[in-house]
């Protein structure tokens, strides 16, 4: 196991409460039969702590724990596996363990898992002379198992019915979904509906004002409103605070159950007191008997909803394009963590920006990019979206202002004084300390901070205004160059435009590319060209292609250029190859 693994393990048997506890009758009756059955002296509910096997109920043994070294029992645990041990003295890892020195020969234990695959231990028999085990004993003593954990999860989960619903819980969602594998035919078509009576945000106006009674007040009247409309078509679980999902019985197609949906939802004047503040959306699962898991289902559905609330409807169907686009988004994520901790998927590259008075190169904007082991390379217009709605987007900015930094400073010793462009995300703007950090990189790849220059979006900017603004004004003191990046996209107030220590606006290429043919474009380059002059800002063209765009976005009064006329973004060796041949 892992040392996650094994953390995760130890927790799931902690949360359970059972280590230490008092002797209980209903396991010590499973550990009899198990000694019956088996007609061996000893058995045992054998729990795997971290130093320890501690017995939860015990038959023969006098002591309530052994250490856990060479036990057989933390084996089960450790591998999640069966274990049987015919002659623990023929065997070459038990041979010298504690147990064989007792005068324990035979060994077999079947693993305690929990439904999230956590083993907690084993249910075990043991004898004092070697002997084998048979098909028909192995079967017997998993069932024991199985007896022992549905016994803890009887003791220890909080009931099978929530107290305000009325409504079987998650756990009985789980077991039901169960016996529904075994008793229906393989592979029958069935539906889930998962129910959401508010999104977050609404949820969380309501308790915030109304406190949790308001809350417990709309899951009554929807449970009860919703049984009135679907009776006996469908089994209701309660699954979180106001969600709760249905089992849709086999006789209910898809389009009758879309017809009813909408009737109960456009009734909900009559049962629904929070019609004016909660906006429900129900998720529609199809699955397959045998081949879904239950929690599955459920993730399904759950997916249904967020894509029902995506697009402003009330209900939608599962759909498998848009679950393989969040799955892809969430394995991104995750790589994307690994790719800054393996240090060899992440690169910069980097896109001149040229003065169209001069022609000269003045500087280049650092562009990052992924190239995944498997996955390949990874489309910054895919991967930094996710990324920068996230925690995530701190230690991207810092491996980027970096690796940016350490190139920069490699010019200038070579003689090439430019000025290079980094993007930052809009949480990089509500970090406190996020100025001082840029500063930091400043001192230690010692390059002056006036060479370092930040784009941002007008929407980074104006998400949270006060610590924006708060942001901006810490790096303008550090002295680093400011850029309003994508111009003329935002949402941004001229106002507020204005009071942005800025030193440059890049004009975005959507309105650069197509200028030559377009006098609208044209007519918007100079409006945006001269705005920004009057508002002190130089101007940067973004996506200029062809001559002829460079010299109309120069007409038009911008100060430089960027874009595939010059350069593509190039590797720093291509750079600077470049950068001679100018």
């Amino acid at each position: 196991m892992t040392c996650h693994t094994e953390a995760a393990r130890l927790d799931a048997l902690r949360k359970l409460d059972l280590l230490d506890t008092p002797p209980s009758e209903a396991f010590d009756r499973i550990t009899r039969m198990a000694a019956r059955m088996f007609g061996l002296p000893i058995a045992a509910v054998s729990l795997t702590d971290s130093d320890r096997q501690w017995f939860k109920s015990r038959v023969g043994v006098e002591h309530w724990s052994i250490p856990r070294e060479k036990a057989p029992c933390a084996t089960v645990a450790e591998t999640d596996g069966f274990l049987v041990i015919p002659d623990l003295l023929e065997d070459p890892h038990f041979c010298d363990s504690p147990l064989a020195r007792s005068g324990v020969r035979f060994y077999a234990g079947a693993p305690l898992t929990t439904r999230d695959g956590h083993a907690l231990g084993a249910m075990c028999v043991l004898g004092t002379a070697p002997r084998q085990i048979t098909e028909a004993e192995r079967d017997a003593l998993s069932d024991l198992a199985a007896m022992v954990m549905a016994q803890i999860e009887l003791q220890h989960a909080m009931g099978r019915i929530d107290p305000i619903s009325g409504l079987p819980n998650r756990n009985q969602y789980l077991d039901d979904m169960g016996d529904l594998d075994r008793d229906r035919p393989a592979g029958e078509a069935r539906l889930a509906m998962l129910v959401h009576l508010a999104n977050p945000e609404q949820l969380a106006n309501a308790g915030r004002v109304m406190g949790p009674s308001y809350v417990d007040g709309l899951v009554t009247e929807a449970v009860r409103s919703f049984r009135a409309e679907f009776g006996a078509a469908g089994k209701m679980y309660h699954v979180a605070a106001t969600q709760f999902i249905v089992v849709v019985a086999p006789e209910l197609s898809l389009d009758e159950c879309r017809v009813r949906l909408e009737r109960w939802l456009q009734g909900r004047g009559a049962w629904s007191t929070s019609r004016f503040v909660t906006t429900p959306a129900v998720g529609i699962a199809p699955f397959a008997v045998g081949g879904t898991d239950a929690l599955d289902v459920l993730r399904t559905a759950q997916g249904a909803v967020h894509d029902a609330y995506a697009t402003g409807v009330q209900v939608a169907v599962y759909s498998s394009s848009q679950d393989a686009a969040y799955q892809r988004r969430f394995t991104l994520l995750t790589e994307f963590g690994n790719a800054i901790e393996a240090g060899d998927q992440l690169r910069l590259v980097y896109q001149p920006r040229i003065d169209l008075a001069t022609g000269a190169c003045l500087g280049a904007e650092a562009l990052l990019r992924w190239n995944h082991p498997v996955l390949g390379a990874v489309s910054p217009g895919e991967f930094m979206p996710i990324v920068e709605q996230t925690s995530m987007a701190r230690p991207a900015t810092a491996w980027v202002v970096d690796a940016a930094l350490r190139q920069l400073r490699s010019w200038h010793d070579a003689g090439m004084p430019l000025t290079l462009s980094v993007n930052v995300a809009a949480p990089n703007l509500l970090e406190a300390d996020f100025a001082q950090m840029i500063a930091a990189q400043l001192r230690t790849h010692g390059v002056a901070p006036e060479r370092l220059e930040l784009e941002i979006t007008e929407s980074a900017a104006m998400g949270n205004q006060a610590a924006a603004e708060s942001t901006l004004a810490a790096l303008h003191a550090v002295g680093v160059r400011i850029a309003i990046d994508d111009f003329g996209t935002g949402y941004s107030s001229l106002s507020y435009l204005q009071s942005i220590p800025a030193h440059v606006v890049k004009i975005d290429q959507g309105f650069v590319r197509g200028i030559e043919g377009d006098e609208r474009k044209r007519a918007l380059v100079g409006a945006m060209a001269s705005l920004s002059h009057d508002l002190g800002y130089r101007v940067v063209a973004e996506g200029v292609e062809t001559a002829g765009a460079a010299a109309l976005v120069r007409a038009a009064g911008c100060d430089e250029a960027q874009g595939w006329l010059y350069a593509r973004a190039l590797e720093p060796a291509q750079f600077a190859q470049w950068y001679a041949g100018r």
